[in-house]
C-alpha cells in the first residue's frame, strides 16, 4: 500500500454544511476507488498568503489515505480542478518518515505541548515552597527602602539662557548672494 495526503482550499463563502460535504464528498470518493482512510484534518479558517479568486481566507482540509496504486490520483485531481468550491489542492506521495510524522502529530507528540495534570503535579512538587515569614522579611530589608528620594535639579532654566543670549546677539538680516542682487536691480 502507498501512503498518499492530499490538501485542499475550501471557498470559505459557503455555508458550513456545504463545506464539510464538499470534504464528505472527496472521502467518500476515495473510499469508492478502493482507498482507506487514514486521516481526515479539517484545519479550519485559516488566512491565505496571497488572494485567490479575491478572497483572502479559506477553509483547510488534509485528507491521509492508502492505495494500492497513484492512478486513483489523476481521476482526483480532475475532480478538484473542476469543482468550483475548491479555491486549491496539492496531493503528495508520503515516504515512511511523513507517515510517521504524521502519525506522531495526531498523537501528539509533535507540535503543541498539551498539558497534563500529571504534568502539572510534578512541576508543582519540584518547586521548593517559600514561606511567607522569609518573603516579607525580604520585602523590607531592601535596599530601595531605605534610599532617600532623588530630588531633581533646575536644568532647564540653566540651559535656556544661554541660548536666548547667543539668539539675541547674531543679526537678524540674511545675506543676499551676487545673482539675486542683479536680478533685482
Amino acid at each position: 500500500m502507498r501512503n498518499y495526503e492530499v490538501t485542499f482550499i475550501v471557498d470559505p463563502v459557503l455555508s458550513g454544511d456545504e463545506i464539510k460535504a464538499t470534504a464528505q464528498t472527496y472521502v467518500k470518493h476515495l473510499e469508492k476507488e478502493g482507498c482507506k482512510i487514514v486521516h481526515v484534518d479539517e484545519m479550519g479558517l485559516l488566512q491565505l498568503a496571497y488572494p485567490i479568486n479575491k478572497r483572502t481566507s479559506g477553509v483547510y482540509y488534509c485528507i491521509e489515505f492508502e492505495a494500492e496504486t497513484g492512478a486513483l490520483i489523476d481521476k482526483l485531481e480532475l475532480a478538484f480542478r473542476r469543482d468550483e468550491r475548491i479555491m486549491r489542492f496539492l496531493t503528495v506521495s508520503l515516504d515512511k518518515y511523513g507517515v510517521k510524522y504524521n502519525d506522531d502529530k495526531r498523537n501528539g507528540r509533535i507540535g503543541k505541548a498539551k498539558k497534563t495534570k500529571e504534568a502539572e503535579a510534578e512541576k508543582a512538587e519540584a518547586k521548593p515552597a517559600r514561606s511567607t515569614a522569609k518573603a516579607e522579611t525580604a520585602v523590607k530589608e531592601t535596599p530601595a527602602a531605605k534610599a532617600e528620594p532623588v530630588v531633581a535639579a533646575p536644568i532647564v532654566e540653566e540651559t535656556v539662557a544661554p541660548i536666548a543670549e547667543t539668539v539675541a546677539e547674531e543679526p537678524a538680516t540674511p545675506e543676499v548672494s551676487d545673482e539675486v542682487k542683479s536680478e533685482e536691480e
